[in-house]
């Protein structure tokens, strides 16, 4: 019996399609998995102090701790009270927001990265340092909930790697889980109104993380003069203009605004913010994100 032609090609093409979706993921995540190697700390992680029952480090102990918890041997050794700490081994959720929007495939020149690589590289190398730590990661937006294990940092690469047609993309809260803990990447060039929203929710959750604003060097310079034509990458906006050196002055404002609002409202909900250049290491960027994540 033979095939018809639908019936031999069409398989052949969805796994052509497959096979080109998923190529760029191995060198994906093994760049994130190099570049994680700058903050991982051994096998313990992420240690801080916490519930469990792994000796830590002893503390002075302060008026809010009980004269059950003072370690009387140590403090009979010392003129002050001391307290042990346990090591943190309760597995934490953390939720992860990548632009996915068009602006984010941005890049001044062929020698930087666009800035939406560079913001899917930090993001997956922070997973990469979450999941070693014996902590669960997945996405904001609710399509991968959190989760460990490397299967897990294959899904995440694979959903990180989608884009939209649309200029800028929206945090969204679905997958915020009470208490947690949040990382949202993006140029934060668009509309500031979805991150204020995402912003408020987790704060009513209890969840705290970090903001990394990801900017290409020519958005901060502004190095454009004479007759410039600006087009924004989806092809929706266009400007021209024979003078583009008159709009630096105003341009590097708003910019300035913008980053006060981010500022601001991180301030406001118990978040940290920081903006990143993608003419820098992007190490740098994780290494920030990484102290950022374990501020309390």
């Amino acid at each position: 019996m033979s095939a018809s032609p639908a019936t031999t090609t069409a398989p052949l093409g969805l796994r052509g399609r497959a096979e080109d979706l998923a190529s760029p993921l191995p060198p994906l995540l093994a760049e994130a998995e190099q570049l994680a190697q700058t903050v991982l700390m051994g096998e313990h992680g992420r240690r801080r102090a916490g519930a469990g029952s792994n000796f830590w480090q002893y503390r002075a102990a302060q008026p809010h701790d009980t004269a059950r918890s003072i370690d009387w041997r140590r403090s009979g050794r010392a003129d002050q009270a001391f307290v042990q700490e346990k090591e943190w081994q309760i597995a934490q959720s953390v939720a992860l927001w990548v632009d996915d929007g068009a602006s984010m495939g941005f890049a001044s020149t062929p020698k930087l990265p666009p800035k939406g690589d560079r913001a899917r590289l930090i993001a997956l190398a922070i997973a990469v340092v979450l999941t070693r730590g014996g902590e669960r990661v997945g996405l904001a937006d609710a399509r991968l909930p959190p989760r460990r294990g490397r299967g897990q940092l294959s899904r995440l690469a694979q959903l990180l790697s989608q884009d939209t047609a649309e200029d800028h993309g929206a945090p969204e809260a679905k997958g915020l889980a009470p208490q947690s803990r949040a990382v949202l990447v993006s140029d934060f060039l668009g509309p500031v109104e979805p991150v204020e929203t995402m912003l408020t929710a987790a704060a009513d959750r209890g969840v705290r993380g970090a903001l990394l604003q990801v900017l290409d060097p020519a958005e901060e310079a502004f190095p454009y003069d004479g007759r410039t034509i600006f087009e924004s990458m989806s092809g929706a906006l266009r400007h021209e203009t024979l003078k583009a050196g008159d709009l630096r002055d105003r341009y590097l404002q708003r910019l300035a605004e913008r980053r006060d609002r981010l500022a601001d409202l991180a301030r406001a909900t118990g978040w940290q913010f920081s903006t990143h250049r993608t003419s820098d290491s992007a190490a740098s960027a994780l290494l920030w994100l990484y102290a950022a994540l374990e501020r309390r």
